[in-house]
């Protein structure tokens, strides 16, 4: 009975075993390695993450923007893109529907395979990686900003244009999509200024992420020549922390505009409001005056006795 009870677990267990396996998402890999080459294959999510050394969770997608390392491996996670950096080559996993295929194709490759923007001198593979990524998603925050600026401060120069007594609801309903736009924009490049400064504030970290070091320490000191690579790495992330700034800054500016033309609307519609109330008090004086004299000669006309009210009822006499 005990034999026939560890038969029934085991088959119980292939089963679950072969059911979580049938339902693992799929994930479509495009591979990059150091000389730029591109290969592409798709890979259940449970063998992908065993293969690299990694956990469930470290392939799991977020909005957040984040940098972590585990077993020599970088993960990033950037709005939908998630990559994993190795010390041999970069995965880029599930970019369809993303509208990546020309920078994938067509820049990528090139930075890979490059020395980076940063440095004259080679570096080792992992800090291409982690700067062409990081270009990338400055650059599309950066494109979202050049989309709305001029948006906005069109919107804002037709709110406040002095010409126009009134204010166009239209004009303000753009204006407040606009402004919620501009709010996730925000919210984007903080995210990615505190996922950069976790990693400067941490200098274990920043080791960690010099994956070459720990890889193949010989390859590494050849590269090197002498240079500090944790602190290259503290220098790029620095460049992009800056970036990210100046894109945070330009964002307060429009912030700070959008305030300032609210103020200034909303003290347009309080005069409009004041003269409405000046208007309908001076309609109410009005008609209170008419219905003052309206009470007097009421009045009056209560009072005053007439040659009607003096005549005497005659009433007519018995007959005897």
């Amino acid at each position: 009975m005990r034999f026939t009870g560890e038969m029934h677990l085991l088959r119980t267990s292939d089963v679950t075993q072969a059911t979580l396996a049938s339902v693992a998402p799929v994930f479509t890999v495009t591979k990059f390695d150091k000389g730029g080459n591109v290969t592409s294959f798709e890979r259940k999510k449970t063998d992908l993450y065993q293969e690299l050394g990694l956990q469930a969770r470290d392939l799991r997608f977020q909005h957040l923007m984040s940098i972590t390392t585990r077993n020599n491996r970088i993960i990033l996670r950037m709005e939908y893109l998630k990559a994993v950096i190795t010390p041999e080559c970069l995965l880029i996993l599930d970019y369809r529907h993303l509208n990546l295929e020309q920078w994938l194709f067509r820049e990528l490759p090139a930075q890979l395979a490059g020395e980076g923007q940063l440095v004259t001198y080679p570096l080792p593979f992992e800090f291409r990686a982690m700067e062409a990524l990081l270009q990338y998603r400055i650059s599309k925050l950066q494109g979202k900003l050049r989309l709305l600026e001029p948006r906005i401060l069109d919107t804002l120069e037709a709110l406040v244009d002095p010409k126009h007594s009134s204010v166009d609801r239209s004009k303000l309903h753009i204006l407040l999509q606009n402004g919620k736009s501009l709010s996730e924009l925000e919210t984007d490049v903080r995210m990615f200024k505190e996922a950069i400064l976790e990693i400067l504030d941490d200098e274990e970290r920043l080791e960690e992420l010099c994956l070459s070091k720990w890889s193949d320490p010989e390859v590494f000191e050849q590269s090197s020549a002498g240079i500090d690579h944790a602190e290259e790495m503290e220098l790029l992330l620095e460049n992009c922390h800056r970036l990210a700034e100046d894109l945070a800054h330009a964002a307060r500016e429009l912030r700070a505009l959008i305030d300032d033309s609210q103020s200034v609307i909303f003290l347009n519609l309080d005069s409009h409001r004041n003269v409405m109330m000046r208007l309908n008090l001076q309609l109410t004086m009005g008609t209170f005056s008419l219905s003052l004299f309206g009470l007097i000669g009421v009045a009056f006309g209560m009072n005053l006795e007439s040659s009607l009210e003096e005549m005497r009822t005659v009433r007519p006499r018995k007959r005897q």
